[in-house]
């Protein structure tokens, strides 16, 4: 605390910092403390935020920059930006765009403070409560078949690289799903979720809660529908 105290410094800016400061910390500048998270606030607090927009299935995520308080990404709105989630979009591509943009949206709240033309928003103004998302561990990867294909696709294109993959077992071996596709017009009817149905020139098919998948690239030795081993 003396070390930091004897930089004087008019501002401190939190950028993906993963730990909790304490008031004693956070008020020392003279004009707060504020950080810069990759989420629409008040919703979307906390750890992971683009996986679980992209798993939730949102068509936007938000870049805001608030006020650190005692709370967890709770302090007072300094500017918001968001941005649209196209179908084709992934973890990698969102992961993306939010290293162009964080600076963006960091210099221009900046400038506000500086400027002294900041108009704080308060969070419990937007929702009292908010949302609130875990970190992601280690096991969260593996699909669950007994779910819609949406909800299937969605989780894919999630986990992407750099992220863990989500992964399928297949006969004791693990099977990477890089690509998936939603089928036009696939029917909805019930089976065994799970299930690998056919193969075709665009991958193989397999049985979700609703309807089924296609997936269009994987990493596996595993051929997924005879469950023989490539060459």
């Amino acid at each position: 605390m003396d070390k930091v105290k004897r930089f004087d410094c008019d501002l401190f800016v939190s950028m993906s910092f993963d730990q909790i400061m304490k008031e004693e910390l956070f008020s020392i500048p003279d004009f707060g403390t504020i950080n810069c998270h990759s989420g629409k606030l008040p919703m979307y607090r906390g750890r992971n935020i683009l996986n679980w927009v992209l798993i939730n299935g949102e068509d936007e995520f938000g870049i805001t920059v608030h006020y650190i308080d005692k709370g967890i990404d709770t302090g007072d709105i300094i500017c918001q930006e968001t941005f649209e989630i196209y179908l084709s979009d992934n973890y990698k591509s969102i992961l993306e765009k939010t290293y162009i943009n964080c600076p963006l949206v960091l210099i221009k709240a900046i400038n506000l403070i500086y400027d002294g033309n900041v108009k704080r928003i308060p969070q419990k103004s937007i929702s009292l409560e908010g949302l609130y998302c875990s970190r992601r561990i280690s096991g969260d990867e593996m699909i669950n078949w007994n779910q819609s294909s949406s909800d299937i696709f969605n989780f894919i294109r999630a986990l992407v690289d750099p992220g863990p993959f989500a992964t399928a077992n297949l006969n004791g071996n693990e099977l990477k799903i890089i690509e998936a596709e939603l089928v036009p017009d696939a029917p909805s009817y019930k089976g065994i979720p799970g299930s690998i149905l056919c193969k075709d020139n665009a991958g193989f098919l397999v049985k979700t809660k609703d309807s089924y998948i296609r997936i269009t690239l994987w990493n596996c030795s595993i051929d997924p529908l005879t469950g023989m081993r490539f060459k």
